[in-house]
């Protein structure tokens, strides 16, 4: 017997499919129902409002990274390869053959739709200080922690920069290229 998807699963994997094609703004809750094929008062035993439906979205492409990073983690060899751990979850976001294309990090493009001060914006900026966190303990494995600190916010800047334009091409490669110079920068510690 097939399992059974919850409503919410239902309602959360269509959010993220349309989310990350038209934008939230662009998708409207009518839409999300419709994709996900459930009924109208599903969405609103699930999820307040539309904004709690954005909100779990986010947390749920913040948990996939998580996910990602970790399994490459998993095979990483030492803090450096920690460090490469983080750019091959990127790599792999951009590759996850989304069915409209790649169009950069799905986080990035939910806070620039989003108005300051919106919940959604805090997790968006959570995700990314717990990525530059993550690079920067391990190197500290590696290097003081002043220059940790440094090389972690550089290695940030680097890495945002290239899933951006590697949205704007639509594919991997600049993110291959952000992986070289990131694994040269780890090893001249």
């Amino acid at each position: 017997m097939p399992e059974r998807i919850s409503a919410r699963t239902k309602l959360l994997d269509a959010a993220s499919r349309l989310f990350y094609a038209n934008g939230i703004s662009a998708t409207g809750i009518d839409a999300v129902i419709a994709e996900a094929g459930v009924a109208k008062m599903s969405l609103y035993n699930n999820f307040a409002s539309k904004t709690g439906l954005v909100s779990a979205y986010l947390e749920a492409r913040h948990e996939e990274w998580l996910g990602l990073y970790r399994a490459h983690l998993a095979h990483a060899d030492g803090s450096a390869g920690g460090v490469l751990a983080v750019v091959e979850a990127y790599i792999d976001h951009a590759e996850a053959g989304y069915e409209h294309g790649f169009r950069g990090c799905g986080l990035l493009n939910a806070a620039a739709e989003l108005p300051a001060g919106d919940p959604g914006r805090q997790v968006v900026a959570g995700h990314k200080a717990q990525v530059e966190g993550i690079i920067r303990s391990h190197l500290e494995e590696l290097a003081a922690p002043d220059e940790a600190a440094a090389l972690a916010e550089q290695i940030s800047f680097l890495l945002e920069g290239a899933i951006s334009r590697a949205g704007l091409e639509g594919g991997s490669e600049l993110l291959y290229r952000a992986k070289s110079l990131i694994d040269a920068m780890v090893r001249a510690l």
